[in-house]
């Protein structure tokens, strides 16, 4: 988003990154390149074939054998030699699937070890900047991991201070690679998550798979925090993204600094203030809360309608985030093979 906001399921070769425009205490590991979504949080189960006798041996009411019926039941036992090898190929998804499953479940386990209600802000800020280069005209950018190389952008700036962000989520990374690598762009897509959750906010399942961009996207592509509602609304729809999920998505700025409510409660306090509009006030700080992107978006009548819907209805407002950070965090990824 603004200058504020905004699957490691297979085994693979690892290789250390670097770079000049990160300058970073830490290294990075990126997984190998591949193509398609794992799939490790959906669970495929099959029930196992079974043939009723009604279909093989019908009669009439007059004892003869129903015809139909019964080659309905020749051509089913002459085509089971064929459904069972994929009969056995769904299994083989599945148990793939669960496979992935509980690694989606270490790498929750591990985020959730580091990320606090007092930094949830910042690792959502990074899930933001990651996926909010993402271009629909050229399908550059998105949630690719390489706001690692972007770290020194004016844009980004807070993000590369100590204990922030990357430096929080490095430590859950470190551990899950010693059991299996996972990419950048999967942990962030995770850690923010999982610190709206932390802070009270809806739990988002997202979709493990993704693999790392090994150089920068190119600058310039966040929606800036001066752009009045017509603009911001262009940029969001440049990224695939409708009024309403713009509004939902700058929801998140209840958290952190802004001043919209509990700096570390996820809810619709964002919505309730900026009906206030406290920055037309004379008093001190409340002039500041804020950026003039936000309140750019109580100015405009379509954005108005869905501020006035999340400030009265805090479940729709949690159902809308949660489905347009899915979106969000899916958008430009690239994703692992099965």
């Amino acid at each position: 988003m603004s200058s504020s906001t905004a699957s490691s399921l297979c085994g693979c070769s690892t290789a250390y990154y670097s770079s000049p425009l990160l300058a970073p205490k830490f290294k990075f590991k990126f997984p190998a390149k591949s193509q398609r979504p794992s799939l490790s949080t959906v669970e495929f189960r099959a029930n196992p074939l079974t043939i009723s006798s009604s279909l093989v041996n019908h009669r009439g009411k007059d004892g003869s054998c129903n015809s139909n019926r019964r080659r309905r039941g020749l051509l089913l036992t002459a085509t089971l030699p064929f459904l069972l090898p994929l009969h056995e190929f769904v299994q083989d998804l599945g148990a793939k699937a669960e496979s992935g499953m509980s690694d989606y479940l270490l790498m929750k386990e591990e985020v959730t070890k580091v990320v606090s209600k007092g930094k949830a802000a910042s690792v959502l800020r990074l899930a933001f900047h990651d996926a909010g280069t993402f271009e629909m005209d050229d399908n550059s950018g998105g949630m690719n991991g390489s706001i690692v190389y972007e770290l020194e952008r004016p844009e980004n700036a807070g993000l590369n201070k100590p204990l922030k962000a990357c430096s929080i989520l490095e430590k859950a990374k470190g551990d899950v690679n010693a059991i299996r690598p996972v990419s950048w762009a999967d942990m962030i897509a995770l850690g923010g998550a999982v610190a709206v959750s932390v802070c009270g906010g809806p739990n988002i399942p997202v979709p493990m798979g993704r693999l790392d961009s090994m150089e920068p996207d190119p600058e310039g592509k966040l929606p800036q925090e001066t752009l009045d509602a017509s603009g911001l609304k262009q940029c969001f729809q440049r990224k695939g993204f409708s009024a309403q999920e713009l509004v939902a998505l700058s929801g998140a700025h209840t958290l952190g600094t802004k001043g919209f409510g509990n700096p570390i409660v996820f809810d619709n306090s964002y919505y309730k203030i900026l009906l206030e509009k406290p920055w037309q006030s004379s008093a001190g700080m409340s002039s500041m809360i804020g950026l003039p992107s936000d309140r750019a978006l109580v100015e405009d009548d379509e954005c108005l309608r869905w501020i006035k819907m999340y400030a009265d209805n805090q479940n729709m407002f949690f159902e809308d985030f949660k489905n347009a950070y899915v979106k969000l965090v899916n958008s430009g990824a690239r994703w692992r093979s099965l």
